[in-house]
């Protein structure tokens, strides 16, 4: 028992110093007006991906969306605009900030 407890409590400490017990996801919406073709989504999915800090990136040709999760205390939605814009796609915060909404 004693075992185990100090397993639980190094796994703890473990977590809490590696930022996983108190990240902060956040999920956005961008839009992105500029995709003209249906590959343009792989480029600018590619591109969000490599923004440390994303866990997620789906991008949309037909609505001309991405939707981000990132973790907030790693980047930002400038960051990740950024990131859209350096492969040639300006990007904004979608207005409604949900696909469904």
């Amino acid at each position: 028992m004693v075992n185990l407890m100090k397993f639980i409590m190094v796994f703890v400490i473990y977590l809490s110093l590696s930022g996983q017990l108190f990240a902060t996801e956040q999920s956005v919406v961008l839009s992105i007006p500029g995709m003209n073709c249906p590959v343009c989504p792989i480029t600018i999915k590619k591109s969000l991906q490599k923004v440390a800090g994303v866990k997620t990136a789906i991008v949309n040709f037909n609505s001309k969306l991405a939707e981000v999760t990132f973790d907030n205390e790693v980047t930002d939605i400038n960051q990740l605009k950024q990131a859209t814009a350096n492969v040639g796609y300006p990007a904004q915060l979608h207005e409604e900030n949900s696909y469904g909404k």
